[in-house]
C-alpha cells in the first residue's frame, strides 16, 4: 500500500446544511481543537509507514482526526465513522473543506491502520502534540506527580472452568471448520453436547463445592484434551487452508493447550494459582493483579505508571505482568527530562517509592521530594516546616487519582477494547490532554 496526501478539497457545501449562513463557529471544540494538532508534522512521519507501490493509503488528517475523535467521544469504531458522517465540524476537523456525505472510510480500516501504525507511531504522534503545546505556552514544567494503575481488559471475570469452556468450543468450531473444507463423510465425535451439559449443569448451581469444581474441572478438561488432538489430526490433513488462517489457528492452538497443561497441573496439586497462569483465552497476556485496593483486589489487565504534570497525564511503564512501582522512579524522572529538557524539581509521590535508593538518587539528582523523612521526628522548626510542606504535597495528590479516574471513565479507558492495550491507553491520554489544552485556550 502506498500514500499519497489526498487533493484538498475546495468549495463549501456547508451552505445547503448549516443554518448560520454557511459559516462554522469558531468556537466549536472541535474548531479549537484543529490548532491544536501539528497536521503536518504527522503528515510527514505517517507517510513513511507506506511504500510507493499499490493502492493510497487513507489520508493522515483524516486517520489520526477519527482516532481523537474516537476517545474523545468514546465511540466505537462503527460510530465514529457515522458521527464523521453527520458532523461538519468533524470533517472540518478531519481535513475537509467540502461536506462529505458519502462513506469516506470503513470501521474495518480504523482496525488495520491502528494494526499497521502501532505504539512508536503514537509515540510520535503524542511527542508533537506536546511540543506544540510546549511552543504555545499551555502546558509548563511543574512538579511531577507519579502513581500507578491498572487498566481493565476486555474480559469477563475469569473462572477456571469458564476458561476451559471457552477453549473447548473454540476447538470444536474450528474442527466444524476444517471438516467443511475437507468434506469428510464421517465427522469425529466432538462430544460437544455432553460436554456442554455437564458446563452447563455446573453454572446452574448456586452454591458450589469445592468436590462438584475438582469435577466438573476434570470432566470438561478430557473433552478438550480430546478435542485438542482432533484438531491436530485434521489440521495435518487440511492443506487448503491460507497461509494466515493456518498460522492463527496454530498460535490459539499452542494457547489452548497451554491452558489445559495449566489447569491439569492446578488439578492435580490441588491449587488455584500458577506462574504466567493464563486466565483468559482470548486475550492471553492479561495476567491477575492483585492490588489490595477496596472492592478490587485482584484486578484483571495491564498495570500503567502514570505522570501528571500541570494536569496533562502521561504514560511512563506499561507492563502486563505485575511490578513494584516504586523501583521505576528513575525511569519516570528520565522520561519527565526527555519531555521538558530537565528533570522536575519536585516529585509527590506514595510511601511506595520512599525506598533508600530513591531517596539516595533523589538526593543526587537535587529534586525535592514529598516523602515521610526516616528516622525520629525532630521537634525544631525546620523540620516541622519541613513536615508541614510533605502534609500538604501528600493532599494534592489526590489529584492524579482524579485524572486516572477521568481517563477510565471519560476517554475510553475504563475496559481496554483494542488488542493493542499499550496503543488503547496512549490514545486515550491524548485525547484526554488535548482537552485539558482545549479548556485553556
Amino acid at each position: 500500500m502506498s500514500y499519497k496526501s489526498k487533493d484538498r478539497r475546495t468549495g463549501n457545501l456547508f451552505t445547503e446544511i448549516m443554518p448560520f449562513g454557511g459559516k462554522l463557529n469558531s468556537e466549536n471544540r472541535w474548531m479549537k481543537l484543529h490548532d491544536l494538532i501539528p497536521w503536518e508534522e504527522m503528515e510527514n512521519i505517517y507517510k513513511k509507514y507506506f511504500s510507493e507501490l499499490g493502492r493510497p493509503g487513507k489520508d493522515s488528517q483524516l486517520i489520526n482526526g477519527l482516532m481523537i475523535v474516537k476517545h474523545q467521544t468514546v465511540l466505537s469504531d462503527k460510530e465514529v465513522v457515522e458521527y464523521f458522517l453527520e458532523n461538519p465540524y468533524v470533517q472540518y476537523f478531519c481535513g475537509y473543506d467540502q461536506f462529505v456525505s458519502e462513506k469516506e472510510i470503513d470501521s474495518s480500516t480504523l482496525t488495520r491502520m491502528r494494526k499497521r501504525l502501532g505504539v512508536e507511531y503514537f509515540k510520535k504522534f503524542e511527542e508533537e502534540i506536546l511540543n506544540l503545546l510546549k511552543e504555545r505556552k499551555i502546558i509548563k514544567d511543574g512538579e511531577q506527580q507519579i502513581d500507578a494503575t491498572v487498566y481493565p481488559s476486555n474480559v469477563t471475570y475469569p473462572t477456571d472452568t469458564g476458561v476451559i469452556e471457552r477453549v473447548r468450543v473454540w476447538l470444536v468450531e474450528r474442527i466444524g471448520e476444517i471438516e467443511k473444507k475437507l468434506k469428510v463423510k464421517e465427522r469425529v465425535r466432538t462430544y460437544c453436547r455432553k460436554a456442554r451439559g455437564v458446563y452447563l449443569d455446573f453454572q446452574k448451581k448456586r452454591k458450589k463445592k469445592a468436590k462438584e469444581v475438582e469435577r466438573a474441572k476434570k470432566q470438561l478438561l478430557q473433552y478438550v484434551r480430546r478435542n485438542i488432538e482432533q484438531l491436530k489430526k485434521l489440521f495435518e490433513r487440511a492443506c487448503d487452508f491460507a497461509d494466515g488462517e493456518s498460522i492463527k489457528i496454530k498460535e490459539k492452538l499452542k494457547d489452548a493447550e497451554t491452558i489445559y497443561r495449566q489447569q491439569l497441573e492446578m488439578l492435580k496439586k490441588k491449587v488455584h494459582s500458577i506462574e504466567n497462569r493464563i486466565v483468559s483465552f482470548h486475550r492471553p497476556n492479561v495476567r491477575p493483579i492483585v492490588r489490595g485496593k477496596s472492592g478490587k483486589e485482584v484486578e484483571f489487565g495491564p498495570k500503567a505508571s502514570v505522570s501528571l504534570v500541570d494536569g496533562y497525564l502521561f504514560l511512563d511503564k506499561f507492563s502486563n505482568d505485575a511490578y513494584n512501582e516504586g523501583t521505576v522512579l528513575s525511569e519516570s524522572l528520565k522520561l519527565h527530562e526527555g519531555r521538558f529538557g530537565k528533570k522536575p524539581k519536585t516529585v509527590i509521590t506514595d510511601k511506595i517509592y520512599g525506598s533508600l535508593a530513591n531517596r539516595e538518587m533523589l538526593k543526587e539528582e537535587g529534586i525535592k521530594a514529598a516523602l515521610v523523612p526516616l528516622g525520629r521526628k525532630s521537634g525544631s522548626e525546620a523540620s516541622k516546616k519541613l513536615w508541614k510542606w510533605i502534609k500538604q504535597k501528600q493532599k494534592k495528590r489526590s489529584e492524579i487519582e482524579g485524572f486516572i479516574g477521568v481517563s477510565k471513565v471519560h476517554y475510553g479507558l475504563e475496559r481496554l477494547v483494542y488488542k493493542n492495550e499499550e496503543l488503547n491507553i496512549r490514545l486515550g491520554l491524548i485525547a484526554m490532554n488535548l482537552s485539558t489544552a482545549l479548556a485553556r485556550i
